[in-house]
C-alpha cells in the first residue's frame, strides 16, 4: 500500500489551481469535470501520481467556501531552503503565516504558508 493523495474541498478552481501551480510550482496532473455529479477534480503535485502523493482539489458547484474543522491539521512540503521558500513564494503572491525558523522544542527549520481557502501548507527544510 501507498498513499494515492490528499483531497481537499476549495471554493474558486481556478484560483486554487494558481496558487498551487503559480506559486508552489506544482503540476496539473489531471482534470476531471463531472456535470452529472456537480463537481470537478484536478490532481496536483511535483510528479505523477505513479511517483508518490498527489493533492486533489474537488471544486462542488455553487459552493464557495467550507468550514475547515479541527481534525485536519496541514499538506507538508520537503524543500532544500525554507527561507528562500519563503520569500519565493511572497513574491509570487502568496502568504506566509510562519516566517521559516526552527521549530519549538526542536532544530527542524519549517514555515507555514496558506493557501487560497485558508489550508495550511508547512514547508519543512530538507537541505540539499
Amino acid at each position: 500500500m501507498r498513499i494515492l493523495h490528499t483531497m481537499i474541498r476549495v471554493g474558486n478552481l481556478e484560483r486554487s489551481i494558481r496558487f498551487y501551480t503559480e506559486v508552489l510550482g506544482m503540476n496539473v496532473i489531471r482534470h476531471s469535470d463531472h456535470p452529472e455529479g456537480r463537481f470537478t477534480n484536478v490532481f496536483i503535485g511535483y510528479g505523477g501520481e505513479e511517483d508518490g502523493a498527489v493533492v486533489e482539489l474537488t471544486y462542488n458547484y455553487g459552493v464557495e467556501a467550507y468550514e475547515h474543522g479541527t481534525a485536519f491539521g496541514h499538506i507538508a512540503l520537503g524543500v532544500p531552503d525554507a527561507y528562500a521558500a519563503c520569500a519565493q513564494i511572497k513574491a509570487r503572491g502568496g502568504v506566509v503565516t510562519r516566517e521559516a525558523g526552527p521549530m519549538k522544542h526542536g532544530t527542524t527549520v519549517i514555515a507555514f504558508v496558506q493557501d487560497p481557502d485558508g489550508y495550511k501548507i508547512e514547508l519543512i527544510e530538507q537541505g540539499t
